[in-house]
């Protein structure tokens, strides 16, 4: 039998089962209560019914009442709990047997008791929890002792009051047994529904507890990873700043730089992890505030001066207003000194060149008011409610403009808080922002007071943040000044970083490389890393990555995955897109080493990936080899073009060479032909007109047959005049004078001229604008036309049709600047093996003495004369569609 223990439904069932028990326990004894009650009461009705039997029906009622209180007793017992169900069809049978006791001493059939077995039954359905089965078991039961009762009664006699009362007594049980079904149901749905909401909300307090207890462990780990980098941390900054200051240790200016961008980002990563460690002291209620007398005026433009350098740097004004009612006040100095910095980088940082920033401070009665105010870009409305949550960030994509982590506001806004203070800010979008901060204004009662608590000087795990007032050792005192100096340092990108000038130098042998990176330091280190080796190039932003591609088509690009304007993706399916900087290899740079990141970016394109941190060698080596094989396949792709063209002029000139020799041939053949020729024909000419003047002397029955063989002979000499006049068009091309040719007028005349041959038996369909007009000779237009025309009626000649009609659709119109005009057929077309071949000269397919196969080549030359292009398509069976396109507008 399968395992049940794991099964939703089986649980469902069995807590169904508890809870059906419960209540039918306590709806039991309810049932039990109301029979004790009203058994007895119904001796008022006998009284009144029955008198003679009130005495003797009370007696029974009695009884009735007492052996309901003995199952109200089972009921509170265990045996009674476990066989409940049972207990349930006795309680219901006691009224049902004294009932039809009464009913058989009275009338029998006709006793009107009958009514108290309804009574009992819609009682009973209506109080106690009923399953089906119990309700057809009762109402069975009942049934059963009312028949019984009447038939011990009336020994086989049975009255027509008896069928009545059986059919109400049988309607009250069906409709028991009904509500009794669809109220089960009913019940267990809701049971059902509020399982599973049980189910659920244990789920969830349950995921809520371990929630908070990740969150917990989150907080720890990152006080004690945060606590543990300090350490590390300092003991590179101090070697650092000792290399740096030292007049002992010079540095050339390249390890200068490197000495200085290594401190600079170890101050960023020392900022970025005060600012964690106050962030998790505020969540678990360790942070206090430590008062002092703090003067006003000389504090808040202290802050100002300290800002104002990154502010003039990056094009800012920045004006400092403090009103003399702000004097000295108790304040956490450190606390309160992060909040307006955290500020005020925030102002400079979204503030475009050319725009300002404002500090003031003043006293508001009880209140000490500082407002950051600035020009900025400005915040929507939709995103204010969001400004001060941790780690949140207005555009947290990878091509954001602005970096950050998010925890400035948020730190901001619980530093306030712990002061007693609030911090609110109004913003329009386009316009700036203004952030307010209100503190309680407390006066010194002593200025040289200072009220600590010693928990509050060195609490556990951070006897290196805070010094003793008795300590004056010079180590305290240099990592009080280094976690200060690490506040006051801007995470703001120079303006004078990010404007760079290319220095591409022309006879500059070296491979180019592109670094695309919106952090300074990381370009100026590339660079360094990179320059011997590469002729650098360098991109602040994915834009300006993209069109510095284009410009310079480096060797190699080196690009962020995470930059304003475009991230690293978009750049790279950008220059996979545009066949000029298809090829380019690719590398992306970025610390998301996952197994998505790399899918994702060898997809986008890329030719590899480098994750931060990464080693120099890896790199040089990377790139080394990319730039080798790119370079390689630009020589091969360059050899092969050399190859290509090299090998089409070979196929021109041969093409060109045959062409030579097939004119040569024909212009020496046709000389001769049409030397030879002409004569013949003169005399024979001569001739035919003599005969057709002794026609006249000939025998009546002699003149048809005459007449037919003078035709033959007259056909036969103008078939070898126009050979030989196609003979001398070919071979000395016309160059008369262009003029204006209207198509719909010389597709009108071809087709007189071959109107014996289509009449009644090709239909023609024409589409051709009246006005459209080409350059051309009138007489050598027509001959093409008629050319084409013919071919088309010759092919429809060799096709059988059954249920289509023979076309020859001819079609004018202007597309692309071109005049075209087009002729299709639908008959048997040409083969494919063909197709690259019917414009060469005496190619043909036709039987011998059908045709030279120079109409088609005559018909080539004659458009290309014109300036135009003659193409043809077919489906071998279906169609032929020749397609004459000349310049010009219609």
């Amino acid at each position: 039998m399968p395992d049940q223990s794991n099964n939703p439904s089986a649980a469902l069932q069995r807590a169904f089962a508890d809870y059906e028990r419960e209540v039918a326990l306590q709806n039991y004894k309810v049932g039990c209560f109301l029979g004790i009650v009203f058994m007895p009461a119904g001796s008022f009705l006998d009284y009144f019914v029955y008198p003679p039997h009130t005495v003797f029906f009370l007696w029974l009622r009695i009884w009735c009442s007492l052996l309901l209180g003995c199952v109200w007793v089972l009921l509170l017992t265990a045996w009674g709990r476990k066989h409940y169900r049972t207990l349930g069809l006795v309680e219901v049978s006691l009224p049902l047997f004294f009932m039809s006791g009464m009913i058989y001493i009275t009338e029998g059939p006709s006793s009107p008791y009958y009514a108290g077995l309804n009574l009992v039954l819609l009682g009973a359905g209506l109080v106690l929890r009923w399953t089906l089965q119990d309700s057809i078991a009762v109402i069975l039961m009942a049934m059963g002792m009312y028949l019984l009762v009447c038939w011990a009664y009336g020994q086989g006699q049975i009255p027509r009051l008896f069928f009545n009362n059986l059919y109400f007594l049988f309607v009250t049980g069906v409709f028991i047994i009904t509500g009794n079904y669809f109220y089960s149901r009913m019940r267990f749905r809701e049971f059902a529904l509020r399982f599973e909401l049980d189910q659920n909300r244990q789920k969830l307090e349950e995921s809520n507890r371990k929630l908070v207890e990740l969150d917990r462990v989150k907080s720890r780990f990152f006080a004690n990873i945060s606590h543990e980098l300090r350490t590390p941390l300092t003991l590179l900054l101090a070697p650092l700043e000792t290399l740096l200051h030292s007049k002992k240790h010079t540095s050339s200016g390249e390890t200068s730089d490197l000495l200085n961008t290594m401190n600079a980002n170890g101050m960023r990563l020392l900022k970025l992890i005060n600012d964690l460690l106050d962030l998790v002291r505020l969540e678990s209620g360790k942070m206090d505030v430590r008062l002092e007398p703090v003067a006003g005026g000389e504090f808040v433009r202290g802050l100002g001066n300290a800002v104002r350098q990154v502010a003039e740097d990056k094009r800012l004004s920045l004006t400092t207003n403090v009103n003399h009612g702000v004097g000295t006040f108790l304040a956490d100095r450190d606390k309160l000194e992060k909040i307006v910095l955290n500020l005020l980088f925030n102002a400079v940082k979204f503030t475009p060149s050319g725009g300002s920033v404002e500090l003031r401070a003043e006293r508001q009665k009880n209140l000490l008011v500082l407002q950051v105010q600035d020009t900025g870009m400005g915040i929507s409305e939709e995103q204010l409610p969001f400004l001060f949550k941790r780690f949140w960030q207005a555009d947290s994509s990878a091509r954001r403009k602005y970096q950050g982590t998010g925890i400035g506001l948020a730190l901001v806004k619980e530093l306030v808080e712990i002061h007693g203070g609030t911090v609110s800010v109004a913003s329009r979008l386009g316009k700036g922002t203004t952030f307010t901060v209100q503190l309680p204004y407390l006066e010194p009662q002593d200025k040289a007071q200072v009220t600590l608590a010693p928990e509050l000087i060195a609490p556990k795990n951070q006897t290196a943040e805070v010094a003793s007032p008795s300590s004056t050792s010079y180590s305290q005192e240099w990592l009080s000044n280094l976690y200060r100096r690490a506040e006051l340092f801007p995470s703001l990108s120079p303006l004078r970083e990010t404007l760079r000038q290319e220095d591409v130098s022309l006879h500059n042998r070296l491979p180019k490389v592109l670094i695309a990176d919106d952090e300074p330091d990381m370009l100026r280190f590339l660079n360094s890393q990179l320059s011997g080796q590469f002729q650098v190039l360098e991109a602040v932003d994915g834009q300006q990555a993209v069109e510095k591609a284009r410009q310079f088509l480096p060797d190699l690009i080196l690009c962020d995955m995470m930059m304003p304007e475009k991230d690293g993706m978009a750049v790279c399916r950008e220059l996979r897109e545009q066949i000029a900087t298809k090829n380019i290899p690719f590398v992306l740079l970025t610390a998301r080493a996952d197994e998505e990141t790399k899918l994702s970016a060898l997809s986008a394109g890329a030719s590899d990936f480098i994750s931060k941190p990464f080693s120099t060698t890896e790199l040089h080596v990377r790139l080394k080899n990319l730039v080798e094989s790119h370079q390689l396949q630009r020589q091969l792709a360059r050899q092969n073009q050399i190859l290509e063209a090299t090998l089409e002029q070979l196929k021109e000139t041969e093409t060109q060479l045959v062409q030579s020799e097939k004119l040569a041939s024909l212009g020496r053949l046709s000389a001769g032909i049409i030397h030879e020729i002409n004569n013949p024909l003169n005399y024979i000419k001569n001739g035919l007109f003599f005969l057709k003047n002794k026609l006249k002397t000939l025998p009546v029955d002699q003149v048809a047959d005459y007449e037919e063989v003078l035709g033959d002979v007259q056909d036969g000499v103008e078939r070898v005049k126009t050979i030989v006049s196609d003979l001398r068009t070919f071979t000395h091309p016309n160059s008369e004078q262009l003029e204006p040719v209207k198509l719909e007028q010389a597709v009108e005349a071809a087709l007189r001229f071959l109107s014996h041959e289509w009449k009644d038996k090709v239909r023609i369909e024409r589409r051709i604008p009246p006005d459209q007009t080409i350059t051309g000779n009138p007489n050598r237009m027509i001959q093409v036309l008629i050319n084409l025309l013919q071919n088309s009626l010759d092919a429809l000649r060799k096709k059988s049709f059954d249920q289509e009609q023979p076309t020859i659709e001819i079609e004018g119109r202007q597309e692309a600047g071109l005049n075209k005009l087009i002729i299709r057929d639908n008959g048997e077309g040409i083969s494919r093996e063909h197709l690259d071949k019917v414009f060469d000269p005496f190619f043909t397919t036709k039987d011998v003495g059908e045709g030279m196969g120079l109409g088609l080549s005559i018909c080539y030359r004659i458009i290309q004369e014109h300036g135009g292009k003659i193409s043809v398509r077919s489906e071998p069976g279906k169609y032929c569609e020749f397609s004459l396109a000349f310049p010009g507008k219609v």
